[in-house]
């Protein structure tokens, strides 16, 4: 049964971690293949920036400071609300595991061609200076 099937949602946090010539990483997914910032579910007994921090770094080998948040985004098949922050490396290696089988360091532009829709607006929106974004979708697309 999905989150969203049986009425409770669950909390994700995910980091769009910039490099100083503005490009974002990214992480491709050892389950299945696809590109995406950092980023997991949250525990229930943690904070939300340490449960950034623990994501980020199991996924990447880094570690990261939060700078912003920058959107809030509701998978409305799933029932799964995501707060994504921009976030600066602060120290740590990349380093392949289980969770993921690739990174790359993408300019914006590169940013649509490589990531789903869905997924593509929170690393871009988390480019942009302003208020954070709210946004919906279906896990591929907004709506």
């Amino acid at each position: 049964m999905t989150a969203a099937a049986d009425g409770r949602h669950s909390v994700s946090v995910a980091g769009v971690i910039v490099d100083d010539r503005g490009r974002v990483l990214l992480t491709q997914r050892a389950d299945d293949g696809q590109w995406q910032a950092p980023g997991g579910v949250l525990e229930l007994d943690e904070g939300i920036t340490d449960g950034l921090r623990r994501e980020v770094y199991e996924e990447t080998g880094l570690t990261v400071e939060p700078v912003a948040l920058t959107g809030v985004y509701k998978n409305m098949i799933k029932g799964v609300i995501a707060l994504v922050f921009r976030c600066k490396p602060t120290g740590g290696q990349l380093t392949i595991n289980d969770e993921v089988k690739g990174f790359h360091w993408a300019a914006p532009e590169e940013v649509p061609k490589m990531v789903t829709e869905a997924f593509a607006v929170r690393i871009l929106d988390a480019l942009r200076d302003g208020s954070p974004a709210i946004r919906q979708h279906d896990g591929v697309r907004l709506i």
